[in-house]
Parts: C-alpha cells; sequence; structure tokens
C-alpha cells in the first residue's frame, strides 16, 4: 500500500493501491477513468524511484546564477532549525535583522532545495540535529517538539484493516424545526468502506446513540455478513458514563463491540464524522431546507434516507480506500479482505 499526502500525486497512488486491492488491474482502470498503459506507466515510475517519482519533474534547468550565494542558504537553513515554527516571510525578516538579505520566495526556493518546505519537516530536520549534535534546545524549539507530538497524537491517520474493523459515531445538531423543536442527527461512518447511516431524533442521549446501531448499523453489517469490532466516538454524555448505568455503554458491551473514544479536547480524532457532516450540510440539508418546509420529523427523515441511499450507492467517492468507487462497492470489494483474515485466524 503505498501512502502519501502529497495532493498532485494523490490519485496516482490511489489507482495503484485500488488495482493492489482489487487484483485486477482492469478493473481499477475502469474505476478511475484511466487507460491500462497509464498504469503501467506509473507503476513503472514507482519501482524504479519510489512513489516521489510519480510527481512530474519539470524540464527546465534551474539557473544556477540567480541562487542566492553558500553563506546567505546556511543562514537560512540554519534559522529553519533554530526556528522550525517561523514560515518563509518571518524568516525572510528575521534574517534581515541579522544582514542576511533574501526575500520570502527565495527563502522557500531554499527550504525545498533541502527538503524543509513545510513545518513537520523542519520539525525533522530539528530531531535529527538533536540526536547526531546533542545540542541544548531553545523554548521555541522544546514548544514546536511538543505541538508536533500533540499533533501526532491527535490527528494521526485512523487505521482500518477492513470493512467493520472500525466505525466513527457522532452527533450531529440539524437545527430548530417549528412545532418539533430541536433535531439532532446520530451519525456513523464505517471508516474502511465509507459506508454511512444518519437517523433523526429530539434528543441527544444513549438511549437514541445506541438505537441508531440496533436499527441500522449491525442489522446491515449482519446482513452483509461483516463483524462490528470496534467503535469511535467523542467524549459525548450520550456515549461515556459509568458501563452499569450507562445505555449506549451497556449495548456495545452486550455485543462484544470495543468502545474507543478520542482524544480530549481533540475533535478532529474523528474527523471522519466531522467531513462527512460538512458533505451533508452541504448536498443535502442546506438545499431541502431551501426547497421544502417540513410539519415533522418523519417526513424529513423519509427524505434523509433517499439521500443516504444516494450517497451509499450512487455518489462516488475519493477517500483513501474508495478511490472512486461508491462506499458499497468498496465494502463488497472489501469483504474479500475480511475474509482472507477470518480463514487466517482459523
Amino acid at each position: 500500500m503505498l501512502h502519501t499526502s502529497n495532493p498532485i500525486i494523490k490519485h496516482k497512488a490511489g489507482l495503484l493501491n485500488l488495482a493492489d486491492e482489487l487484483g485486477n488491474i482492469s478493473k481499477a482502470c475502469k474505476v478511475m477513468g484511466v487507460s491500462r498503459d497509464t498504469f503501467y506507466r506509473y507503476q513503472e515510475l514507482v519501482d524504479e524511484g519510489g512513489i516521489d517519482a510519480l510527481i512530474n519533474k519539470t524540464r527546465r534547468s534551474p539557473n544556477i546564477k540567480n541562487r542566492v550565494d553558500e553563506v546567505t542558504e546556511q543562514a537560512v537553513i540554519d534559522y529553519a532549525i533554530e526556528q522550525p515554527a517561523h514560515g518563509q516571510h518571518r524568516t525572510s525578516n528575521e534574517l534581515r535583522k541579522a544582514g542576511v538579505f533574501v526575500s520570502g520566495s527565495g527563502v522557500r526556493s531554499i527550504w525545498l532545495r533541502h527538503n524543509l518546505e513545510n513545518f513537520k519537516k523542519r520539525l525533522k530536520a530539528l530531531e535529527e540535529k538533536v540526536a547526531s549534535d546533542g545540542i541544548i534546545l531553545s523554548d521555541s524549539q522544546v514548544a514546536a517538539l511538543e505541538k508536533k507530538k500533540h499533533d501526532d497524537e491527535a490527528c494521526g491517520e485512523i487505521e482500518t484493516a477492513h470493512p467493520g474493523y472500525l466505525g466513527s459515531q457522532d452527533t450531529f445538531y440539524v437545527g430548530n424545526m417549528k412545532g418539533v423543536g430541536r433535531i439532532y442527527q446520530q451519525t456513523f461512518i464505517d471508516t474502511y468502506s465509507k459506508v454511512a447511516f444518519a437517523k433523526l431524533y429530539t434528543t441527544k442521549t444513549p438511549i437514541t446513540a445506541a438505537d441508531i446501531l440496533n436499527d441500522n448499523v449491525l442489522p446491515y453489517f449482519k446482513q452483509n455478513e461483516l463483524p462490528m469490532l470496534r467503535i469511535l466516538t467523542d467524549r459525548g454524555t450520550e456515549y461515556c458514563g459509568r458501563v452499569d448505568h450507562h445505555d449506549y455503554q451497556l449495548y456495545l458491551a452486550v455485543n462484544d463491540i470495543d468502545h474507543t473514544k478520542t482524544k480530549a479536547m481533540s475533535p478532529q480524532t474523528n474527523g471522519i464524522c466531522e467531513r462527512f457532516h460538512k458533505t451533508i450540510l452541504n448536498e443535502f440539508y442546506q438545499i431541502t431546507f431551501r426547497k421544502k418546509l417540513y410539519s415533522n420529523l418523519e417526513e424529513l427523515q423519509l427524505d434523509l434516507d433517499e439521500w443516504m441511499n444516494y450517497y451509499n450507492n450512487e455518489r462516488t467517492h475519493q477517500g483513501k480506500m474508495c478511490c472512486g468507487r461508491t462506499p458499497r462497492e468498496t465494502l463488497l470489494d472489501g469483504k474479500t479482505i475480511w475474509a482472507e483474515k477470518d480463514l487466517a485466524q482459523i
């Protein structure tokens, strides 16, 4: 499996990953809308130079005469390690105080040549220097490294091995409907396939959080002969409490489902639900509330169910595992992975 955070080559890596997952190059090319020649060209580049070889290299040769002198270049490199949190323009301004004159764009060009163009890479260079030289860190360097450690913990990529491996659940406040009151949506997403479920309630309680699992989620996965092993939620009162007095916790325990909670003050660790909420707000709620007046919750739920059917079965998804397939197609293709893992454990 190829991993990259570079948006320029993400679709190329996705094509190779999809072909590897499906074991069928023709099907992967059809899903992604490219030719087999393109696939083999990408594969050859990766085989020869790794994933970075997928980046289109410019044919224009750099003009060495336009580069800054070696002293200035070294000053920019040293400052990047000394102050990794400073951006290119602040670096330019601070170096100017020390008598080193280089523009913000010039700073970035130097960073690019030395693989220092973003905060994470500059922190990595700082860590390597600490390991090799044993330097004493300044307060700003310590703060930068602590921020990186926190971000790595809070924003790390979710591990998901197959459909049903990890579900993500969250509560979304829809709004206030006249004659009904506050409306909350319970959302559940399978983190592998992105198959999603949404159900509306007038309260935000442990009972409603468990109800969507009992009414929608678990029957669906049982029908598809897939397990539900673990669920990730935030630390809201509808999800957390004493196991022996909390309906949601009891429901998970009865169904042998592990419960993982997000880190405190880190909602981004449940980012899959957060991103889905933005999608459903833009593509469903903001449109349907302009076209139609609802008098009851059941009427809105019917239209929501229709949109969810479209989302799961017709709307293509560009997520890491979907690679242009619909969530339903991704789930069906992922069943073979679960079957292989299940057989391996027997």
